[in-house]
């Protein structure tokens, strides 16, 4: 079965592309909402980051700060290397079983850091990109997550590139804010993945 990389920056549709790709009946497998999943109360990774940065990094009701726990680790690359050896290799072995598992002629894999970590590039075939000019991505990130401009450009600092990210691509969807040529641009790659997969299928 075909799977593609959804990726993209802070800000750029990925999120949109991903339902819209949904719409067609293509499973998506959301590594940021895995990324949610495993570190719930109780679960083992919850457990293991409450041991290692205490009980400041809890909500009122005991669940992880992710906001909080996101803006310590900015300031620490320790600490983040620390919490990613952690959650990494489970989000990606959850994310195997959930690829194992789809039914659909072809899925997306929606991995936000796929070219910033390298690691689950194994699990994929080719890498979708969903590209915008930087300003679009800080006004739409700022609006979305009410982050300041300078938390914004902060995390896009600590991303790849935008020009890394379209020389790794695969293919590119234009997200400028046209829902219509972004939606024609999804059926046309749609079109084109079921193409590919029927092709591997009879080659295998």
């Amino acid at each position: 079965m075909l799977k593609i990389g959804l990726t993209g920056g802070i800000g750029s549709g990925k999120s949109t592309v991903a339902k819209l790709f949904a719409k067609h009946g293509i499973e998506v497998i959301d590594a940021d909402a895995i990324a949610k999943a495993v570190v719930q109360p109780n679960t083992f990774a919850f457990t293991q980051i409450v041991a290692h940065f205490s009980e400041a990094i809890l909500n009122s009701d005991h669940s992880l700060n992710r906001s909080k726990l996101r803006e310590f680790i900015f300031h620490s690359p320790q600490q983040k290397q620390w919490l990613e050896s952690l959650l990494h290799p489970i989000i990606r072995k959850q994310m195997a079983e959930q690829i194992a598992q789809v039914k659909s002629a072809y899925c997306i894999v929606m991995i936000p850091l796929l070219l910033e970590t390298q690691k689950s590039t194994h699990l994929i075939d080719r890498t979708l990109v969903v590209d915008c000019d930087e300003e679009t991505q800080i006004t739409r990130a700022m609006t979305r997550d009410n982050l300041t401009r300078e938390q914004v450009q902060r995390i896009l600092s600590s991303q790849v590139s935008r020009q890394q990210r379209l020389t790794a691509a695969d293919d590119v969807i234009e997200n400028h804010g046209d829902f219509t040529h972004l939606d024609k641009q999804v059926q046309y790659l749609h079109d084109y993945y079921l193409r590919l997969g029927a092709c591997a299928r009879e080659s295998d």
